[in-house]
């Protein structure tokens, strides 16, 4: 099996500069590097920025830890405008997306958003989504911004033989998410949309200090919360108007290190960490998003079903550790100096106060309780193996 850790979109404060330093080598002149319609919003803000997956996005404002926290106690606001969305539409668009995904896009009600995959033949993941059904016959599909071409591609392809039109509208949207348990108290004084009847992965039309928005209620944080997604030449004023209701709420602008350590204490996976195209949905516990039942052919149902028949080799767990240094992406993890796995994700966490870490293990390791080490830079790190998510919201 190739290493969990072998895909190349890794988590921003992990790999960041060995993701600049490779695209360096790919090209003698590469492209400029794109910028969110809030770019003049992050640089008043004194916003730190990287370049990622073709964009050059705010990392962080005031500081990593701070930021993290602001979003577990009150709100963060991200810009997430990197992220790719595709439209599906025509009389056939349901069922050309239950041909593509793993999903059953047909039971998607009108309103409602559902989490899912993009494989290939052999079951491996090609990029993990959201869906969300505007109306009958038109889906919007938000992908990773570094694998939005490829998503848009694929789809493209999939579709051709469907009463369906597939069309890129990444370029039509921005996309700003308020996040943490004040995000509901900030939004509801800019919109007339009565928040408490928008359910979790729910995503209607609305407006948001008088400009159209789609408001879902979807995040990556492991908090309760929004995502707006607008047009770029109203984003500015959502963004302002949002700060302007977060003011006395504690709301914080928020980067992408703290968003990667959010989503790491929440056990949401990451492409290019816990999911890649060597991986299929089944190695990260995600089986329950592979509809093996439903009508008709998928792409990789073959595959899938294979794998769902007999439990993989190595599994998704949770690793803690009482060491001062946290695990990171690519560090083997052992068990009586053997290797029995690697981590895909690890930091110290600002929540729980202790190093914590995503690792694929061998199966007879990977029960909770389970003694392991990590071997950080030579040295043998004691780490416990813990169920996930590492943390989980108050209701």
């Amino acid at each position: 099996m190739v290493s969990a850790g072998s895909g190349r979109n890794r988590s921003p404060s992990d790999v960041i500069g060995a993701h600049q330093e490779e695209f360096r080598t790919m090209t003698s002149s590469p492209p400029a590097p794109r910028r969110t319609p809030l770019h003049e919003v992050h640089e008043s803000l004194g916003a730190h920025f990287t370049d990622f997956a073709g964009w050059r996005m705010p990392v962080r404002y005031s500081g990593d830890t701070a930021e993290h926290q602001a979003v577990r106690t009150a709100a963060g606001l991200f810009d997430l405008s990197h992220m790719g969305e595709i439209e599906i539409s025509g009389p056939e668009a349901a069922a050309a997306l239950d041909h593509a995904l793993v999903a059953n896009a047909s039971a998607i009600t009108v309103g409602r958003a559902r989490y899912t995959m993009l494989c290939n033949a052999e079951g491996g993941v090609l990029d993990d989504l959201i869906v969300y059904r505007l109306d009958e016959q038109r889906f919007l599909v938000v992908a990773n911004a570094a694998n939005a071409a490829v998503v848009s591609a694929e789809l493209a392809e999939r579709i051709a033989g469907f009463d369906a039109a597939h069309r890129d509208v990444s370029d039509e949207y921005a996309l700003i998410a308020v996040q943490g348990p004040e995000s509901v108290s900030i939004l509801a004084p800019l919109t007339g949309t009565d928040l408490s009847t928008v359910k979790y992965y729910a995503g209607y039309p609305s407006e948001v200090a008088g400009k159209q928005v789609l408001l879902a209620r979807t995040g990556y944080t492991g908090e309760d919360g929004f995502e707006l997604f607008t047009a770029p030449e109203d984003a500015p004023a959502v963004w302002r108007a949002l700060t302007d209701s977060g003011a006395e709420r504690g709301l914080v602008p928020a980067g992408l290190s703290c968003r990667d350590t959010l989503r790491l204490e929440a056990g949401m996976p990451l492409y290019g960490n816990e999911l890649s195209a060597s991986l299929t949905p089944f190695h990260a516990n995600l089986g329950r998003v592979v509809k093996l039942d439903k009508p008709g052919d998928f792409i990789g149902k073959a595959a899938l079903a294979q794998v769902a028949e007999a439990p993989t080799e190595r599994t998704l767990v949770g690793l803690r550790t009482d060491a001062r240094r946290a695990p990171r992406h690519g560090y083997p993890v052992l068990a009586d100096g053997a290797e029995i796995g690697e981590i895909t994700s690890g930091a110290p966490s600002p929540t729980l106060g202790h190093p914590i870490a995503m690792a694929y293990v061998d199966r007879a390791h990977s029960a909770p309780g389970t003694a392991v080490q990590v071997d950080i830079r030579g040295k043998s790190i004691d780490a416990e193996v813990v169920e996930l998510p590492f943390y989980r919201r108050k209701a």
